[in-house]
C-alpha cells in the first residue's frame, strides 16, 4: 500500500489556496465546467416567446421548465381557459426577466398568447381550427370570451342551437369554439359555439327527416312556447304544435299544457314536401272524449259544466274535458226579448242545464237553463186573467207604446193610446222611464204568441164621461194656447184636457192671429168622446155675438119711429091740456125704451 501511494503524483496547478478557502476546483477545471454548463442550457433572451413544459403546478402558480438554468413560475389564472392543463403539457410563455433581484426567471404565459394572438386567431379562422375559450361575463346580447387572450364576442344565438334562456350559467365555463368572424380595422373578433354542433345536428336531422311518416309517434323537448303554439325540437329538426292540437279541451295559453325543456311525445299531423314545416300533435295520443262521452246520457238530461267561451248569441259549457254544448241566449231566459248572453253569466261559472240536443256524430250539442224553470206562460190565464192590475218594470220604449214585464218571460205592450186618458202623448218617455215601475191592467191576452196587451189608464176612471157634461157644444172656457202645428194649435183647457183650434178659428177680434201662451177664450164647436177629441174657436166667440146687437138696434130703431109716429097724431089742444097722469105715462114709456136700449 505504502508502494502504490508512492506512485501517486500531485496535480502541477492544484490551488491549495481555493482549497484551504472551500473551493475544490482550480481556475482552469471551473472555467471549463462553466462553458460546459452554458452549452447545456437554452440561450433565451428577454421580451421573446419560448416553449416551455409544465414540471409542477398547485392552485395558485404553474412551475414551466423552458431549459434555462432555473425554472419559471406563471399565475394560475394565465390557464383559466385551459381546465385541463397537467404536468407535461407544452406551453408558450414570454420571458419578461431572466433573473429577478431574487434570481428568480419571470415568466407570462399570457403575454405569449397575446403576443401570438392574431396569428392564431387568424390561422384558427383560417383553417377552420376548434379553439378553447374561457368565458369572462356577460354583456349586452351574448358573451366576452377569452380567446389566446383576445378579448372575442360570443353572440346570445351562437351559444347553442336553442334559445338561452340563463346566460348567467355559463360565466367562468371554458367551452370549444370556432371563429366565425375577424374585423381586424376594430380588433373584433366574433366566435361561435353553435357552429360545432351544427354539422352534427345537420347530420342528425338528414337522418330523422328521411324518415319522418304521417301518424309516426316521436319523443321531443318543449324548444319554445308562444301565444299560438308550441316548438317541439324533434332532435335537430322543429315541429310545431298548434294551440288547438295541444288539448281536446279549450286551451287559453300553452303554458296550461307544457313546460320549457319537457320532454313529451308528439305524432306526426303533416308535414310539405321539404319537410321543413311538421305539424305536430299532442290531443291526437289521447281518445277523443266524445267518444267516451256516456251512452246513457240522453235529450232531457239535466249535466252541470263550466262556461268557457262566452259570445253575444250564447255560451259554450264545458260539460267534460273536449265536450262543449252551446246554450243559446234565447234559452237563457222565458223572456222574449233577447238580451246579450253576458247578462246572464260569464266565463268560469259553474252552471246546470238541461240537455236541449244531442248530436254524437256531429259532436255537438244544445243546452238550456231556463226550461229548469217553469214556464210562466202555461197558466197565464190563470195567474194574470183579463182585468188584473199588476205592478211591471219598464224593459224598452217603441214609438208606439212601451214594453212592460210584470215577470221573467211575462210582458206586453201598453200602447201609447193607453198611457193616458187626457194628454196627447208623443212618445212613452213623456209619462216613464226604462227600468221604471209602471202599473198596468191586463187587457188581452195573446198566449200562441206570448203576447200580453196592457193598459196603463185604465187603472184610473174615464174622465171623459165628466168632461162631456162639461164642454158641451156651444160652452165657452178660457184656454191657452201650448203649441202650434201645421193645421192649428193645440190649446190647454181646464181640468188637464186639451183642445184643437184650426187657424180660422185662432183670429182674434182685431184681425190678428192668436199666439202660443196666449190666454183667450174658446168656444167649444165639436166634441167626440170616442175619439176623445175637441175642437174650439176663438174667433166664434165674437162672431156669434154681432147678430144679437144687429136684433137689439132694430128693436130699438122700430121703437123710436112708433113713438114719433104717434107724438104726431095728437091734437095741439090736447098737447097744451097735458095732465099729470099723461106724464107719468110718458115718463113710464120712456123708462121702458131706456131699458129697450140697454138691453
Amino acid at each position: 500500500m505504502i508502494d502504490n501511494l508512492k506512485n501517486v503524483q500531485p496535480i502541477e496547478d492544484f490551488d491549495w489556496d481555493a482549497y484551504a478557502e472551500g473551493d475544490s476546483y482550480s481556475a482552469k477545471s471551473r472555467e471549463e465546467l462553466t462553458e460546459t454548463y452554458d452549452q447545456s442550457l437554452n440561450k433565451v433572451n428577454d421580451k421573446e416567446v419560448v416553449m416551455g413544459k409544465v414540471t409542477a403546478m398547485n392552485k395558485r402558480e404553474v412551475v414551466v421548465n423552458i431549459g434555462y438554468k432555473s425554472d419559471g413560475v406563471v399565475s394560475m389564472n394565465e390557464f383559466r381557459y385551459n381546465p385541463d392543463l397537467k404536468i407535461g403539457d407544452d406551453v408558450e410563455v414570454y420571458i419578461e426577466s431572466q433573473e429577478d433581484k431574487k434570481g428568480q426567471l419571470i415568466l407570462s404565459h399570457k403575454k405569449a398568447r397575446a403576443t401570438r394572438s392574431w396569428d392564431r386567431v387568424n390561422e384558427a379562422l383560417e383553417k377552420d381550427e376548434i379553439i378553447k375559450g374561457f368565458i369572462k361575463c356577460r354583456t349586452k346580447g351574448g358573451m366576452i370570451v377569452d380567446v389566446f387572450g383576445i378579448e372575442a364576442f360570443l353572440p346570445g344565438s351562437q351559444i347553442d342551437v336553442k334559445p338561452i334562456r340563463d346566460y348567467d350559467v355559463f360565466v367562468g365555463k371554458t367551452m370549444e369554439f370556432k371563429v366565425v368572424k375577424i374585423n381586424h380595422e376594430f380588433k373584433n373578433v366574433v366566435v361561435s359555439h353553435k357552429a360545432l354542433i351544427e354539422a352534427e345536428l345537420e347530420q342528425q336531422k338528414k337522418d330523422i327527416i328521411s324518415k319522418l311518416e304521417k301518424g309516426q309517434v316521436l319523443e321531443g323537448t318543449v324548444k319554445n312556447i308562444t301565444s299560438y303554439g308550441v316548438f317541439i325540437d324533434l332532435g335537430g329538426v322543429d315541429g310545431l304544435i298548434h294551440i288547438t292540437d295541444l288539448s281536446w279541451g279549450r286551451v287559453q295559453h300553452p303554458e296550461e299544457v307544457v313546460k320549457l325543456d319537457e320532454k313529451i311525445n308528439v305524432v306526426i299531423l303533416d308535414f310539405d314536401d321539404d319537410k321543413k314545416r311538421i305539424a305536430l300533435g299532442l290531443k291526437q295520443l289521447t281518445p277523443h272524449p266524445w267518444d267516451a262521452l256516456s251512452a246513457e246520457l240522453k235529450v232531457g238530461d239535466k249535466v252541470k259544466g263550466k262556461v268557457v267561451v262566452m259570445a253575444d248569441y250564447g255560451a259554450f259549457i264545458e260539460i267534460a274535458p273536449g265536450v262543449e254544448g252551446l246554450i243559446h241566449v234565447s234559452e237563457m231566459s222565458w223572456a222574449q226579448h233577447l238580451r246579450s248572453a253576458q247578462d246572464f253569466m260569464k266565463v268560469g261559472d259553474e252552471v246546470e242545464a238541461v240537455v236541449l240536443t244531442l248530436d254524437r256524430d256531429e259532436r255537438k250539442m244544445s243546452l238550456g237553463i231556463k226550461q229548469l224553470k217553469p214556464d210562466p206562460w202555461e197558466n197565464i190565464e190563470e195567474k194574470y186573467p183579463v182585468g188584473s192590475k199588476h205592478t211591471a218594470k219598464v224593459r224598452n220604449f217603441t214609438n208606439f207604446g212601451v214594453f212592460a214585464e210584470i215577470e221573467e218571460g211575462v210582458d206586453g205592450l201598453i200602447h201609447i193610446s193607453d198611457l193616458s186618458w187626457t194628454k196627447k202623448i208623443k212618445h212613452p218617455s213623456e209619462i216613464t222611464q226604462i227600468g221604471a215601475d209602471i202599473e198596468v191592467q191586463v187587457l188581452e191576452i195573446d198566449k200562441d204568441n206570448r203576447r200580453l196587451s196592457l193598459g196603463h189608464k185604465q187603472l184610473e176612471e174615464n174622465p171623459w164621461d165628466v168632461f162631456e157634461t162639461i164642454f158641451t157644444v156651444g160652452s165657452v172656457h178660457e184656454g191657452t194656447v201650448v203649441e202650434m202645428v201645421d193645421k192649428g194649435a193645440v190649446i190647454s183647457l181646464p181640468y188637464g184636457v186639451e183642445g184643437f183650434a184650426t187657424p180660422k178659428h185662432l183670429v182674434k177680434e182685431d184681425g190678428s192671429q192668436a199666439k202660443v201662451d196666449e190666454k183667450l177664450e174658446f168656444k167649444v164647436i165639436e166634441f167626440n168622446k170616442d175619439s176623445k177629441r175637441i175642437i174650439v174657436s176663438h174667433s166664434r166667440v165674437f162672431e156669434d155675438e154681432k147678430p144679437e146687437a144687429k136684433e137689439a138696434a132694430a128693436e130699438k130703431k122700430a121703437k123710436r119711429a112708433a113713438k114719433k109716429e104717434k107724438e104726431e097724431a095728437l091734437p095741439q089742444s090736447n098737447m097744451e091740456k097735458t095732465t099729470l097722469g099723461d106724464i107719468e105715462e110718458l115718463a113710464a114709456l120712456k123708462e121702458k125704451l131706456s131699458g129697450g136700449d140697454a138691453k
